[in-house]
């Protein structure tokens, strides 16, 4: 089959792709903020609820039983599909943030001392800088930022200085949310190690655009999220190294996280459950899976994004005063852009009226654009039921409101 005729058939799949905005087509460019979801696994998230719905663990009857079967063939799925070692590295959170939020906490009280070092990049999410500035805080330890370069890039020479003065942690994202820039992990983290140093990588924008191999990378923490990888929101991803899960402190104290509850003290479950305390989000981690298993079928897409990026970028520069912002080789589908004599803010409200959905503001990424001096900017993002088509209204669509706001 074509690529053509497979984006077809991938995009079927999707019923809110069809509908209309202001009796416009519309035009979804915001995936990476949250992916729609396909039919499938809309269907099987209804399902669950209707036919296996039971608290998990817990309950000896058959449909508890069978919804933690359920339940736990999905870690299996989470795991082979980011190529942990075992099960047990997977925690399934409430989202990438709680994911992020956990490391920071539970790492830092086991191993972040006072005058220790946290290497964040400049080009983090909010959610992997303020959790290590809490930590920090409460531990006396101090945070620095790894600088990025003109367009958009780690800026390697400072990163392997900065490594030589008591780092512990650098916290780094696979893919930019805003310029798009693919750090070189690999690297980065070969580094950190050879100074004694452990990763947290943020993979929320990099394992739905050509997924991860965590043993490859060797990564010590990596954390995703279910939205941006078409499935629903509320269930995220934390795989963490057995021997610094083991040695953390749990994260939240009640049900399914402990051994045994007196009141002259407690011990905890064995991993995975001493990070999942209450109850879990059952059914949103087997529709994770379902999305992945959903996905395999459509590999050959992701070089496709590829494409749609290159596509973009050479259309869109063609309006007069167009900048992008995050220029490196290696990019995920993801275009920031502004124009001047236009305000970003302006820019995306005029294409909404014209069914076109793209993101405008910081993107939850102020030192971005402090580092741009911006205070703000539009961005386009591209998932495998993008078409060129799509790119070109886009297209048309900035150059109209380009002349209408100058």
């Amino acid at each position: 089959m074509d690529i053509e005729r497979l984006v077809e058939e991938f995009r079927s799949n999707f019923p809110i792709l069809q509908s209309s905005v202001y009796r416009k087509p519309l035009v979804y460019l915001d995936s990476a903020a949250t992916a729609q979801k396909p039919l499938q696994v809309l269907e099987y998230e209804k399902s669950l609820y209707t036919t296996y719905n039971a608290n998990i663990h817990r309950g000896v009857h058959y449909l508890s039983e069978q919804m933690t079967s359920i339940y736990e063939q999905a870690r299996k799925t989470v795991a082979r599909f980011i190529g942990a070692k075992e099960e047990a590295e997977v925690i399934f959170t409430a989202g990438a943030t709680a994911s992020l939020n956990l490391v920071a906490y539970s790492w830092s009280e086991a191993f972040l001392r006072a005058g220790d070092v946290v290497l964040v990049s400049q080009m983090e999410h909010h959610s992997n800088i303020v959790p290590w500035q809490l930590a920090a805080e409460r531990r006396g330890a101090v945070v620095r930022a790894i600088p990025i370069t003109d367009s958009g890039e780690i800026d390697m020479v400072s990163y392997e200085r900065m490594l030589q003065y008591g780092v512990k942690m650098v916290a780094i994202t696979q893919a930019s949310n805003t310029l798009g820039t693919r750090p070189d992990l690999k690297a980065m983290i070969a580094l950190a190690h050879r100074h004694g140093a452990k990763v947290t990588v943020d993979g929320c924008q990099g394992v739905v655009h050509g997924g991860v191999d965590v043993l490859d990378l060797d990564c010590d923490f990596y954390a995703f999220s279910g939205h941006k990888l078409y499935a629903p929101t509320g269930i995220g991803v934390l795989y963490g190294k057995r021997e610094l899960l083991d040695a953390m402190p749990p994260y939240m104290g009640g049900g399914d996280m402990v051994d045994k509850v007196t009141f002259e003290g407690t011990t905890y479950a064995p991993l995975p459950l001493k990070f999942e305390a209450g109850t879990a989000n059952f059914v949103g981690a087997a529709t994770l899976a379902k999305a992945i298993d959903f996905l395999a079928g459509y590999r050959d897409l992701i070089e496709y994004e590829d494409t749609l990026l290159r596509y973009a970028t050479e259309r869109l520069l063609s309006i007069e005063g167009l900048k992008i912002y995050g220029t490196a080789e290696d990019k995920s589908p993801i275009v920031c852009f502004n124009v001047e004599g236009c305000n970003h803010y302006d820019i995306g409200m005029i294409l909404d009226k014209m069914g076109i959905a793209i993101r405008t503001g910081h993107h939850c990424a102020e030192p971005v654009m402090d580092r741009f001096s911006v205070t703000g900017m539009c961005r386009a993002s591209f998932a495998m039921y993008n078409t060129k088509s799509e790119i070109d209204t886009l297209v048309s669509g900035v150059d109209r409101a380009v002349k209408m706001l100058r």
